[in-house]
């Protein structure tokens, strides 16, 4: 199945071109997310899905041009597959989340079978110096993972894992050094100082390359170039291993973009072994 077959491909076509509420763009999150379930669920279930009201769900689909909610499902039912996905139940809450994160993994591999918006994202990286990484509460590990690694192949890696009244101030310096873009991760629960501070750095002339659980994340709207990969919800925690692998392979993209990359990873590598840096 191509990445434009998919159910999840078919549904953000769907969603395209539309100006949504933040409740709509919650809900067509949900969807997305569970693109095989959704043309079998009643709007009761999608409202619990997406934790909204009934009537939430059949604006929303008013709102996509449909005369309620049924003929919103009829549609989804006529372009996804006949049958009904299989029955979860057989799994503990422990399986299912791991089965949910498989899932978000596979909704990822559809996408990138377009590899195009991630190398051309990976260029914009390569070329900016210094290369300011951002990511707060939630997203902070995600950021420092990718800046930890971008730091062997990237001259000038500046990490942004840490909020408050400075934050700015480290976008100005960037500029000033010569910075011409900024990664963020942003995952839920999305912090309004994230949205502020993309919101200042493009206003900075900064290109925004933003990694979020959603083009629907509110991100977006602050973001030139928006990857989505799905987190997972099963656990009292969300899990988010499709954003990480997504940050990985956008490393290997701006390695790609870096002509200098692989003797910085030799020349790390030397210099490790010279300390005994690792035990192997």
């Amino acid at each position: 199945m191509s990445p434009t077959d998919s159910p999840a491909a078919r549904l953000q076509a769907l969603f395209e071109g539309h100006r949504l509420t933040p409740t709509q763009r919650r809900i067509a999150h949900s969807m997305v997310r569970r693109a095989a379930d959704v043309p079998f669920l009643s709007s009761v279930e999608l409202a619990e899905l997406a934790g909204v009201s009934q009537p939430s769900v059949t604006r929303f689909a008013v709102a996509l041009g449909f005369d309620g909610y049924p003929a919103l499902r009829r549609h989804l039912r006529e372009v996804a597959p006949a049958e009904q996905p299989s029955d979860a139940g057989a799994f503990n809450e422990y399986q299912q989340a791991v089965e949910a994160e498989i899932e978000n993994l596979r909704h990822l591999a559809d996408a990138l079978a377009d590899p195009r918006p991630v190398q051309r994202a990976g260029r914009v990286l390569a070329d900016s110096r210094p290369l300011p990484v951002l990511g707060l509460r939630a997203a902070a590990a995600q950021a420092h993972g990718f800046a930890y690694f971008a730091a062997k192949v990237h001259p000038d890696v500046r990490l942004l894992n840490e909020g408050g009244t400075m934050i700015h101030d480290r976008i100005d310096g960037a500029v000033r050094a010569g910075a011409s873009a900024l990664l963020c991760f942003a995952l839920p629960r999305h912090p309004r100082e994230v949205v502020d501070t993309l919101g200042y750095a493009r206003e900075a002339g900064l290109t925004v390359v933003t990694v979020a659980d959603s083009a629907f994340a509110p991100v977006a709207k602050v973001s030139d170039l928006l990857l989505p990969a799905a987190v997972g919800t099963g656990l009292a925690f969300d899990t988010a291993c499709a954003p990480m692998l997504l940050g990985r392979v956008l490393l290997e993209a701006m390695c790609d973009g870096l002509p200098d990359a692989q003797a910085r990873l030799e020349e790390f590598d030397a210099r490790a072994a010279a300390r005994g840096l690792f035990v192997e």
